[in-house]
């Protein structure tokens, strides 16, 4: 594990920290942050860089997410019609604004 990936798996647990779905992430390292509530995952989204997961924690759109897929920054492996339940899901979580805050200082370092 590298330190960027290590740092984004902490920001990943932070943004997912209230969602009540298990999801994990797969890193461009081959690190997996495991996020919101504990169970079976039935799929991965796979980050292929971390400058693609810092665009999507910027302006995290449904648009943004489906253009990094198209590009192949990120991808879906495992169980895809789990993966577009959990997309809604995450659609209507709420990130506390200090949260919010605080990883955005994050991303704006170098």
């Amino acid at each position: 594990m590298d330190g960027a990936s290590e740092t984004a798996g902490r920001l990943l647990a932070r943004v997912f920290a209230a969602l009540e779905v298990p999801l994990t992430f797969r890193l461009w390292d081959g690190t997996a942050a495991r996020v919101g509530a504990a169970g079976v995952r039935p799929f991965a989204v796979v980050v292929r860089s971390a400058s693609a997961l810092r665009r999507l924690l910027r302006h995290p759109t449904p648009l943004g997410f489906g253009e990094a897929f198209i590009d192949g920054e990120i991808d879906i492996e495992g169980d895809l019609f789990a993966a577009m339940a959990v997309a809604n899901r995450i659609e209507q979580l709420r990130v506390p604004f200090a949260a919010r805050l605080a990883v955005l200082g994050k991303l704006l370092r170098p």
